[in-house]
């Protein structure tokens, strides 16, 4: 096999892998040629080079993407990722699948996604602050509380959030709380925005063990990719549930111990040293090999195309929660699924951000606050009944979970396409 097929098969073109999901779904429910041509590009982009002064006097020119892939069943939502590998198919694949995941949890959003090229771990806060600023200025002619709503993701985060928040309110003359998501409480956040995603997957994989007949009580947890939603989901199945998390990861590399890794110990030693290399009482492991280790539980929270056709059959995992955005490629879940693994598909695993950014938009349209307790209440009966939705679609069909959710939420998109029918 030559280099560059080995390439293809352990990195695919990420919109290529978006959009031959969505034909396994289209092929299946038999969708019109126009609707499907339709639902397979994305709405609009927008493509931006923007000038930032650095800390050392010198100005940079940063090349940043908002795609807006549908909006048929509501305003465009979508995070806004800052990281050296960012790129436009990248960002149309992010934008689609955040349209699959609003409409399998039936909210009422599209989807669009957000970047810029940059890499944030070599920029100071001012000058994250200046990129952030800027960007929100390039952005403000399509993102707005009716219109498209970013939130936090790959290296972005509440602070984040703020300065888009306050840079578009200064625009208008008068605070705008609504126009994103995932901001401090302080300024309009939602109690449990923080925990969303790791607590939603968390909440998907306890329906996943009940499925499958897995105590979840000392069942082994691998996490790749250990930053919020993967920390997060790992503290909640080791304090809540018992789970022993042996092995995690982050862009450095991974820790692996047998007798288990305590969570917030590994979150805490992070913070003070940048990464986890060197945990005490861990041996090194890569993020390869962290993949496809025996365990119960296997969390992919890093990037795309991380599990393909070169490592799937070697996944080992009973249950594959996909806390982050397509990690798994369609070929690999084939090999999966004939080797009865039960993958929980991103657009139903990885929603409670979504889900509780969508709690946070409604309080801040109503100026009205709900506690943590009822938001995480709110988000278990989404999650849950979600998951059931796309469980028995997939026993009635007779299909993996992830065609099973693209059935159910490529049906629900189209429908309102149709619905709406076309202007003029």
């Amino acid at each position: 096999m030559s280099q560059a097929t080995l390439s293809d098969i352990r990195h695919p073109n990420p919109y290529e892998v978006a959009q031959r999901q969505f034909d396994i779904a289209a092929d299946r429910l038999g969708l019109k040629e126009s609707l499907r041509r339709t639902l397979r590009s994305t709405k609009r982009e927008l493509t931006v080079n923007f000038p930032v002064g650095m800390d050392n006097g010198d100005v940079e020119i940063f090349t940043g993407y908002r795609v807006q892939h549908n909006v048929a069943r509501g305003p465009a939502k979508g995070g806004i990722r800052y990281h050296p590998d960012v790129t436009l198919d990248e960002v149309r694949a992010l934008a689609m699948w955040m349209t699959w995941k609003c409409a399998v949890v039936k909210l009422p959003y599209g989807g669009a996604k957000g970047g810029v090229i940059c890499e944030p771990k070599r920029m100071s806060l001012r000058e994250q602050e200046g990129l952030t600023r800027r960007f929100t200025t390039e952005l403000s002619i399509i993102i707005g509380p009716d219109s498209d709503i970013p939130a936090p993701d790959v290296n972005t985060n509440p602070q984040t959030m703020a300065w888009i928040m306050d840079t578009y309110s200064q625009h208008h003359g008068y605070s705008i709380p609504s126009v994103v998501t995932g901001k401090p409480v302080i300024v309009g956040g939602s109690e449990g925005r923080a925990d969303a995603t790791g607590r939603g997957v968390v909440f998907t994989v306890e329906e996943a063990a009940r499925e499958i007949g897995l105590d979840l009580a000392g069942a082994t947890v691998a996490v790749q990719g250990y930053g919020n939603a993967g920390s997060v989901a790992a503290k909640l199945l080791h304090y809540d549930y018992g789970a022993k998390v042996i092995a995690i990861s982050d862009s450095q590399g991974g820790v692996y111990c047998e007798a288990g890794i305590d969570p917030d110990s590994a979150v805490h030693y992070k913070g003070q040293n940048g990464s986890l290399s060197g945990l005490p009482g861990t041996e090194p492991i890569s993020n390869d090999d962290l993949l496809t280790l025996p365990c119960d539980v296997l969390i992919p929270a890093a990037l795309e195309n991380q599990i393909s056709a070169y490592n799937a059959d070697s996944i080992q995992a009973k249950i594959i929660a996909e806390a982050a955005n397509g990690p798994t490629t369609p070929e690999a879940d084939e090999i999966l699924y004939g080797n009865g693994r039960m993958v929980i598909p991103d657009i139903i695993a990885n929603a409670g951000g979504v889900t509780v950014s969508y709690f946070e938009w409604v309080q801040d349209k109503q100026a009205f606050f709900w506690t943590e307790k009822e938001i995480n209440q709110k988000l278990r009966q989404i999650m849950t009944s979600s998951f059931a939705d796309v469980l028995t679609m997939a026993k009635r069909e007779q299909v993996n979970m992830r065609t099973a959710a693209y059935l159910l939420a490529v049906d629900r998109v189209a429908t309102a396409s149709a619905v709406r029918g076309l202007y003029p």
